[in-house]
C-alpha cells in the first residue's frame, strides 16, 4: 500500500501558498508508485498581489519539463485566473493556440511554459487539484474491463473519461463529467491515470492517497502469484551468473543500438523484472503496447523481447540473439515510422530502449546513464500497470497511430528542447588509471566537464571514491565509477571492464596514466626496481591496453586510447635507466596498437608530460628526493629547478595534461593516431628527431 508521507509538524512550518505546493508534489512524486518520472502535475488556486499592488486569483501549476519528486517553487508557472475562465466557454482549441494563449495568461515571463495539462487544472472548481500515473489506478484504466471494475471498487464516486490526448478537448471533458456528477471524487482517465481534488492541499493530498489505496487493495486480492504472467516458465539465473552474461553481452548490445549516435546502458535484475521475463506470456504480453503516454516516451511502443533459453553456457547463442533481435528491431521501427509519419517528423533512434532477457533482467539504453535509467524505472512502471491489469481482465493499450502520435507529439518534443545540448564527449565513457591522482583525477573532471561517463580505476580506492562522489554531485548520479585495480594483475584488470561494461555498456576512451617512477644509478638499479618498472607501466599499460582493446571491437563503434607517457619516453633521464626504458616501451607499445587499431576505427596516441609535481602520489614519494638527488639540490628545489630549464620557462599543471588528453579523445583530433605530443614547456633534451 502506498504510504501518506505528510508531515503535520513540517507542514506546519510552511508558509502557504506554494510552498504547500511544492511539499506536496514533492511528496506525492517521491513514490514513484504513485508517478512517474517527469509525469503527472499538481496545482493550487490563491490570491496574490501583482505588480501594483492588486489582489489577482492564480493558479500556479507544474511547468514543463520538470519532476515532481525534484521540482522547487521556480518550477511552477503561475496563471491569471480571470483570463482563463472565458476558455470554457470555447468548444475547441489547438494546442499550438492553447499554448500561445496561455502565455499571456503568465503572471512572470521567467516562468516555465505551461504543462498541456493546465486546463485540466484550471477548469475545475477545486483549489487544489493533482494528476498523478498511480500504478494500481493505471492498472484499471489499461484493463480491457476497467470500467466495470472501476464501478465495482468506487460506485458513483468516480467520472470515467475515454482515452483522448491531452489538450483542450480532455480538460473540458473531465470538467463537464465532474460538473455533471455533484458525488464525484475522482476522475478515471483510459489509459492514463488519475485526477483528485480537495479544499486544502493536506485533504487534496489524502485524497490521492486513499483513492490509490482502494485499487491497490482491490487489485491486490486478486492476484494470483502461481499464475502471474501465465506462470513461470523460465527461473532466473543465479545473481552472479546473470550478471557475469550481462557483462559480457553489454558491449555487444552497445555496439547493435549504437548508430551515427552512442548510446549509454543500465542492467537491471530486479524482483519484478526476473518475474516477468520468466513468465510464460511475457513474450506476447510485452509486445501489447506502452501502458501510458508517459512511459511511451522513454520506452517506445514496445520493448525488445529476446526468445533466448536462460543457459549459462550458450552466452555465444544469447550475444546473436542480441545483435539480430536488435538489428530486426530497427528495421520495424523505421517501417512503424514511415506507416505513421507527419509532414516534417524526424525519426528517433531506432534503437530498443528496453531490451528483456529471460532468466537474466533488462538493458536499458539512453543518451546517458540517466536517461538509461529512466527508461528502466518507467519499464518497473509497466511491469507492474500490466500484473494489475492481467489480474483484473486483459491488458490493453493504445491504437499504433495514436502512439506513434504522442511519441511524436510537439508538446513531447517540446521537453526535449529543455535539455542542454549535447558536448563532446557526451554519450563516451572514459576508462582511467590512476584515477585518484593528480593527472587522472584532471582528467575525469576534463572529460565529464563535456559530457563524458568516467570509470575511475586506482588502487587507492578510497581516493577514486572521493573523485567519483565529487563528479556524480557535479553532473548527476551515475556519471562517475570508482574500481579498484591493480594493473599488474590481470584478473583485476579484466574484472575492472567488467564492471564497466556491467554499469555503463562498455568503453570508448582508455586513458592509460597509472604509473610509479624509482631513481637509481645504472649499476645500482636491482632486478625487484627494473621488473617493478616494467610490470606497471610496460605489462600494467598492456593489460590496461589490450582489455580495452577486445571492448572496442566487440562495441565495433571506434574508440580512442591515450597513454600517459613521459619525457623520458624520448630522453634518457640521468639515475632513470629502469622508469626511462619501461615509458619509451610505453609509447611504443601504443604505437603498435595503434597499427593494428586503425582498421577497426581505433586511435592510440600519447602524451609526454615531464614534471608534474602538483597532486602527484609519485612526486610525494622517494621519487622527488631520488630526483632532487640526482640534480644536486634541494626537494623543495625541484618545481623552480623543472620551471627553469623549459624554454616557455613554465611549470606543467595536471590540468595541462588533462587538456592534451581531451584533445586526442576528441573529435578534433580524429585522423591522428600513433602521435606523440610532448607537454613539458620545452625542454630542449626532449625535443623529438
Amino acid at each position: 500500500m502506498v504510504q501518506n508521507l505528510w508531515d503535520p509538524s513540517a507542514a506546519s512550518q510552511l508558509k502557504g501558498g506554494l510552498e504547500e505546493l511544492v511539499y506536496r508534489s514533492n511528496l506525492l512524486g517521491r513514490d514513484r508508485r504513485v508517478c512517474n518520472r517527469g509525469g503527472g502535475n499538481t496545482s493550487s488556486k490563491m490570491i496574490v498581489k501583482d505588480f501594483r499592488g492588486r489582489d489577482v486569483k492564480v493558479m500556479y501549476v507544474k511547468g514543463s519539463g520538470s519532476d515532481l519528486a525534484t521540482m522547487k517553487a521556480h518550477n511552477f508557472t503561475g496563471l491569471r485566473m480571470d483570463d482563463i475562465h472565458p476558455l470554457f466557454e470555447r468548444d475547441d482549441m489547438s494546442d499550438e493556440e492553447m499554448v500561445a494563449y496561455l502565455a499571456h495568461c503568465m503572471i512572470d515571463a521567467k516562468h516555465p511554459r505551461a504543462s498541456i495539462e493546465t486546463l485540466l487544472h484550471a477548469f475545475l472548481p477545486f483549489k487544489h487539484v493533482d494528476h498523478t500515473h498511480p500504478d494500481a489506478i493505471i492498472s484499471i484504466c489499461c484493463a480491457d474491463n476497467g470500467r466495470q471494475i472501476a464501478e465495482e471498487i468506487f460506485g458513483d464516486r468516480f467520472v470515467w473519461v475515454p482515452y483522448i490526448r491531452p489538450g483542450f478537448k480532455l480538460s473540458k471533458m473531465i470538467a463537464e463529467g465532474v460538473l455533471a456528477n455533484p458525488k464525484a471524487e475522482l476522475v478515471l482517465m483510459e489509459k492514463h491515470g488519475l485526477v483528485t481534488w480537495g479544499e486544502t492541499a493536506e485533504a487534496c493530498y489524502e485524497q490521492t492517497i486513499r483513492i490509490i489505496n482502494e485499487a491497490e487493495a482491490y487489485i491486490e486480492a486478486r492476484v494470483d502469484n502461481a499464475k502471474l504472467f501465465g506462470g513461470q516458465k523460465h527461473a532466473p539465473l543465479p545473481a552472479e551468473t546473470r550478471r557475469k552474461i550481462a557483462a559480457e553481452v553489454m558491449p555487444a548490445v552497445r555496439g547493435a543500438v549504437s548508430g551515427d549516435k552512442k548510446m549509454i546502458l543500465a542492467f537491471d535484475d530486479e524482483e519484478d523484472v526476473l518475474t516477468f521475463v520468466g513468465g510464460a506470456d511475457a513474450p506476447e504480453l510485452s509486445q501489447v503496447g506502452a501502458a501510458c503516454p508517459d512511459h511511451l516516451v522513454h520506452t517506445k511502443v514496445v520493448p525488445l523481447f529476446v526468445d533466448w533459453t536462460p543457459d549459462a553456457n550458450d552466452v555465444e547463442g544469447l550475444k546473436q540473439k542480441l545483435i539480430d533481435g536488435i538489428a530486426a528491431y530497427k528495421e520495424q521501427y523505421k517501417a512503424y515510422f514511415e506507416r505513421n509519419k507527419n509532414e516534417g517528423d524526424v525519426m528517433f533512434e531506432a534503437a530498443p530502449r528496453v531490451i528483456l532477457i529471460p532468466g537474466v533482467g533488462m538493458i536499458n539504453t539512453g543518451k546517458s546513464k540517466a536517461m538509461a535509467n529512466v527508461s528502466g524505472a518507467l519499464y518497473h512502471r509497466a511491469i507492474a500497470v500490466m500484473r494489475g491489469a492481467a489480474a483484473l481482465g486483459k491488458f490493453v493499450s493504445l491504437s499504433e497511430n495514436e502512439s506513434y502520435n504522442v511519441e511524436y507529439w510537439p508538446l513531447e518534443l517540446y521537453k526535449l528542447t529543455l535539455a542542454p545540448p549535447e558536448a563532446e564527449f557526451s554519450r563516451q565513457v572514459a576508462f582511467i588509471t590512476g584515477g585518484a591522482g593528480g593527472i587522472g583525477s584532471e582528467t575525469a573532471r576534463r572529460l565529464a566537464a563535456e559530457g563524458a561517463h568516467v570509470v575511475l580505476a586506482d588502487l587507492n580506492l578510497e581516493g577514486a571514491q572521493k573523485v567519483a562522489e565529487e563528479l556524480n554531485a557535479k553532473y548527476g548520479e551515475g556519471r562517475a565509477l570508482a574500481v579498484k585495480m591493480d594493473v599488474t594483475k590481470e584478473s583485476e584488470v579484466q574484472a575492472a571492464y567488467k564492471e564497466a561494461a556491467l554499469y555503463y555498456g562498455g568503453v570508448d576512451i582508455l586513458v592509460n596514466n597509472a604509473g610509479l617512477a624509482t631513481s637509481s644509478p645504472f649499476e645500482e638499479t636491482s632486478l625487484d626496481e627494473w621488473n617493478l618498472n616494467m610490470n606497471v607501466l610496460g605489462t600494467g599499460y598492456f593489460l590496461v591496453a589490450r582489455e580495452a582493446f577486445k571492448v572496442m571491437k566487440e562495441q565495433n563503434t571506434g574508440g580512442s586510447m591515450i597513454f600517459v607517457g613521459s619525457k623520458n619516453s624520448v630522453y634518457a633521464g640521468k639515475n632513470a635507466t629502469a622508469y626511462s626504458a619501461a615509458k619509451a616501451l610505453e609509447v611504443h607499445l601504443a604505437r603498435c596498437i595503434a597499427a593494428e587499431g586503425g582498421p577497426l576505427g581505433i586511435r592510440v596516441n600519447s602524451v609526454l608530460p615531464d614534471a608534474v609535481l602538483q597532486g602527484s602520489a609519485i612526486w610525494n614519494s622517494a621519487w622527488r628526493n631520488e630526483r632532487a638527488a640526482a640534480y644536486g639540490i634541494e626537494p623543495d628545489q625541484l618545481e623552480e629547478y623543472y620551471r627553469k630549464r623549459t624554454t616557455l620557462l613554465v611549470n606543467i599543471y595536471p590540468r595541462d595534461i588533462a587538456e592534451a588528453i581531451a584533445f586526442f579523445a576528441s573529435s578534433k583530433a580524429a585522423k591522428t593516431t600513433g602521435c606523440m605530443l610532448t607537454v613539458d614547456g620545452g625542454v630542449p633534451a626532449a625535443f623529438t628527431r
